[in-house]
């Protein structure tokens, strides 16, 4: 069994604060949203992925219990640091996020990371491999690693990581790491739903720029060039001045200056902590100066109209009324009979005419 800090516990014995320890949460049996709820604050491992795959399922009665055990766990979410991590392929991320997450636990952190592994576009399938590719921080006592599969969510975010992220603050993790598919300009997603957003790129692969998009200089707080080690450490160096150059070009305009560019090594670890403290320091002022808790409010709200839109597109979709018309639609499209605005709103009409036939009246009912 766990304590609030993930430590194993025996039978009657109390916690710091005085208080008897509760049994710990048995495999199989079904719990309330409370008593999850209390199982995951307790820090509970079990509890903590057995939430997590609450919030994530798109079973409706799943659904109606995953809301719930959202607002019992809100409350004590949001003092986390959350950090985005993107980067090109082969820039070392997982090993990256091993090397700061170790470092983190050795200064007495708990951290938690959400590593969103890409989906294929046939099966809908994912590796889900990234405990085999962070051995250590997989079996430190302080830290959580949950894949998950990124499907067809634009920016390699999944589906419902805004809410596994609230259960996993709840559980007191201090630090929760966002591992991205990869670089793409719909990566926009990360930075709405982290506290900082950080850009790990390579060195010695050519035009040092040419693969990253303008719209994630703009986005990024800061840039690790990483693999900065052996004979590869002055091609790093090189590359780090060509792109704090770059940021200078981007323009920011948010009173925070450009980006900060450092150079590191996943493998010997050197740099690392500059890599932290710079999150760290930004992250502070952002605290300080108010501006961390506008930039979350200002969130919840894009997440809001995310919600409301897959919400309405779910229901559509699960309309008979509104599949038949999609169909319609379709062929009328290909046949090139009419044009996709109007076939749209064929598809809605169906939807509401479908709605009102149910007795609902509106969209709420």
């Amino acid at each position: 069994m766990t304590d609030g800090t993930g430590k194993q516990g025996q039978p009657g014995q109390t916690s710091k604060s005085g208080q008897p320890r509760r049994p710990a949460l048995a495999p199989s049996k079904v719990l309330t949203a409370e008593a999850l709820a209390e199982a995951v604050v307790r820090g509970e491992r079990a509890a903590i992925g057995r939430a997590i795959s609450l919030v994530e399922s798109v079973r409706p009665e799943d659904e109606i219990a995953g809301r719930k055990l959202l607002e019992l766990l809100l409350p004590r979410s949001g003092a986390a640091t959350r950090v985005g991590i993107t980067g090109v392929p082969g820039a070392g991320k997982s090993t990256f996020i091993e090397r700061l997450g170790m470092h983190l636990i050795g200064r007495g952190q708990r951290v938690a990371v959400l590593a969103v592994d890409p989906s294929s576009g046939v099966t809908g399938g994912s590796i889900l491999g990234d405990k085999t590719r962070m051995p250590k921080l997989a079996a430190a006592e302080g830290a959580f690693i949950r894949p998950s599969p990124a499907r067809t969510t634009l920016g390699g975010v999944a589906r419902r990581t805004r809410e596994a992220m609230i259960v996993l603050e709840a559980a007191g993790y201090g630090v929760v790491l966002v591992e991205t598919v990869g670089v793409g300009q719909s990566e926009t997603s990360v930075s709405e739903m982290t506290d900082f957003f950080l850009g790990l790129f390579i060195a010695g692969a050519g035009d040092e720029l040419q693969g990253i998009k303008r719209g994630v200089l703009e986005l990024v707080d800061a840039v690790a060039i990483n693999k900065a080690d052996g004979e590869n450490k002055v091609r790093a160096e090189a590359a780090a001045r060509q792109l704090a150059a770059a940021m200078h070009m981007a323009g920011r305009d948010d009173g925070e200056g450009p980006a900060a560019v450092v150079t590191c090594s996943a493998l010997t670890g050197e740099g690392i902590e500059r890599v932290w403290q710079i999150v760290a320091e930004r992250v502070e002022r952002r605290r300080s100066s108010g501006r961390l808790e506008e930039r979350r409010r200002e969130q919840n709200l894009r997440w809001l109209s995310t919600l409301v839109h897959d919400r309405l597109e779910a229901m559509i979709e699960q309309s008979p009324a509104a599949r038949d018309a999609m169909e319609m639609a379709k062929r009328a499209v290909r046949d090139g009979r009419t044009p996709p605005s109007a076939a749209s709103e064929m598809v809605v009409s169906a939807w509401l005419r479908e709605v009102r036939t149910a007795g609902l009246g509106h969209l709420g009912g």
